[in-house]
């Protein structure tokens, strides 16, 4: 993508996630789908799409939710993915059964031109935490719903409360420095862990009946395969991947040794059980 088609705060995570981290996630999409499948169940629940509806995906990756949505709307109805991720909207179009009410559009969700009153909900699956300006892309988003349109997207709580980042992560910073801290209000993954900052965004940008629900999962590290593939998919992705990014082999052997340690209690047969903690967040566009 372009970065010159987006707003100008979110460049650098369009360079990031069309460069090496956004194949990366390609590369690992059928078991990214499987670790977070506890996460678009919930998601896809609280939605409760009819066929008929119109619903727009925003930061749509690699198109779980998108195409889940679309079996579900079909035939009247229609699903569009948006993202600024161009190696993984590819993967999405190459998962799309032929037929499916599903567009894919490659832009920034801050500024893309929605069409006005369009959409009966707008939906996201961690795809939200990373605007510069989330007031304002919310605000821009929000023209997209009909009058009385819902909002539906689940965010990552604190860090404290996702052991499944974060057990591997401090196992391997008894190797490597600390990465550096992001502040409170940066876009990442735990971006809107405050429930006070994302009731006053959504606020901000015209929502009314906001709601947060707490809810806890397990998922499995492991994806069926035990204790090795969840440390296997630690050193390849997420927190104590980007901790481990650029360290000789010999760091990551030992931070690999000690994630193994680290992930062994939460290990049942092939599975490795650990907890994870979402909001799911509801809000209404004006009537």
């Amino acid at each position: 993508m372009d970065v010159s088609a987006g707003h100008a705060g979110n460049a650098d995570q369009i360079v990031y996630w069309n460069g090496r981290v956004g194949r990366h996630w390609t590369d690992r999409q059928e078991l990214q789908d499987q670790l977070l499948t506890p996460v678009l169940d919930v998601l896809i629940d609280r939605v409760g799409a009819k066929p008929g509806d119109h619903i727009i995906d925003v930061g749509c990756g690699c198109g779980a939710t998108s195409l889940a949505l679309a079996t579900q709307v079909t035939p009247s109805g229609h699903v569009l993915g948006i993202d600024i991720s161009a190696p993984m909207l590819d993967r999405a179009r190459q998962l799309t059964p032929v037929g499916t009410p599903v567009e894919w559009i490659l832009a920034d969700a801050t500024v893309f031109p929605f069409k006005p009153a369009s959409a009966n909900f707008l939906v996201s699956r961690f795809g939200v935490m990373f605007f510069a300006d989330p007031a304002l892309s919310f605000s821009n988003m929000r023209r997209a719903l009909r009058p009385k349109g819902r909002l539906v997207f689940v965010c990552w709580r604190e860090p404290r409360d996702n052991p499944w980042m974060m057990v591997p992560l401090q196992a391997a910073y008894q190797h490597v420095p600390k990465m550096p801290q992001l502040g409170p209000e940066d876009p990442g993954p735990f971006a809107f862990a405050s429930e006070e900052r994302v009731q006053r965004i959504l606020s901000e940008a015209g929502f009314t009946d906001i709601a947060m629900e707490r809810c806890d999962l397990v998922l499995d590290a492991g994806l069926g395969r035990g204790l090795d593939a969840a440390v296997e998919s630690s050193l390849e992705i997420g927190p104590s991947s980007r901790a481990l990014e650029g360290h000789p082999a010999e760091v990551r052997a030992a931070a690999a040794k000690s994630i193994r340690e680290a992930l062994a209690p939460f290990s049942r047969g092939k599975q490795v059980l650990i907890g994870a903690a979402i909001w799911i967040v509801t809000a209404e566009a004006p009537a």
